[in-house]
């Protein structure tokens, strides 16, 4: 294994900065205003999905920086970074290609800003994540101000319980060698229904799939199929959202809560 792959292997996952102590206690599960802190990617939907301006032929743009100049599709790559969060290679060739031509050069400047870049580039996506800093020196307000340049998200009880099943999904998936993994919005459905008994019949509980399924897209864990409503791509971000370690006791403890909830209800319906 490469020094590189090392250190994707050993990237500090998102959700594991963010997830809280212990999993939410048995009376927790009955309040659906539980929630969770969670680092995703900005949303870019206002950004085009074509790469416009990374002509490599116009004059050369300068960043100063300890090791010579940046040239400007450098610049223009780190700023879209910066901007979204992820890079995709599928989306935007242009702009990865140039992360991966000066990921050295970039890595210095981010590393200014605490930051640093996850590049996969046999899965063909860019991350930026936030460094751990543990300078002792530094306070609660100088730590504030730095992680606002990584967008914070709190996740409702119902949006956590789709991101761990999709990525439950994607890892098995990935296992069985899919390239590209897709899910169909009803399979989605049943994946959930331990959890919450989501039925196909209840529009108001479809309403809010959509609307976690939208959220997810927005973030990029998913993408739309050309021609397909009823179908999405399960992107290769969410890997790095949730550890896989991370994820099996989680979603152990989880179904724990599910089948004591059920069994709860059970009792009540019977001494009725």
């Amino acid at each position: 294994m490469s020094d590189k792959d090392d250190q994707i292997a050993t990237a500090p996952s998102l959700f594991d900065q963010f997830r809280p102590a212990e999993a939410p206690a048995a009376t927790e599960w009955e309040n659906p205003a539980e929630e969770l802190d969670i680092r995703l990617p900005e949303d870019d939907a206002a950004l085009a999905d074509e790469d416009e301006g990374l002509n490599t032929t116009e004059p050369l743009i300068t960043c100063k920086s300890e090791t010579g100049s940046m040239p400007g599709d450098a610049r223009r790559a780190m700023r879209y970074l910066l901007n979204t969060g992820v890079v995709r290679e599928e989306k935007k060739r242009l702009t990865f290609e140039s992360l991966c031509r000066h990921e050295k050069l970039i890595g210095e400047h981010l590393g200014n800003m605490y930051l640093y870049m996850l590049l996969d580039q046999k899965a063909g996506i860019a991350i930026l994540l936030e460094q751990e800093v543990t300078d002792p020196d530094s306070d609660e307000e100088d730590e504030d101000e730095g992680s606002g340049l990584v967008g914070k998200r709190t996740l409702s009880l119902y949006d956590t319980l789709l991101l761990l099943v999709l990525r439950k999904y994607y890892q098995e998936r990935e296992s069985a060698g899919e390239q590209k993994v897709v899910i169909d919005i009803d399979s989605i459905a049943a994946l959930l229904t331990p959890f919450v008994k989501l039925t196909n019949n209840s529009a108001l509980e479809r309403k809010q799939l959509n609307g976690s399924l939208k959220l997810m897209r927005e973030k990029r864990l998913l993408a739309s199929i050309r021609g397909s409503d009823d179908r999405v791509e399960i992107t290769p971000v969410i890997r790095y959202v949730v550890n896989a370690d991370f994820l099996t006791k989680l979603l152990s403890e989880y179904e724990q809560l599910a089948a004591q909830s059920g069994a709860l209800q059970q009792e009540v319906g019977e001494d009725v």
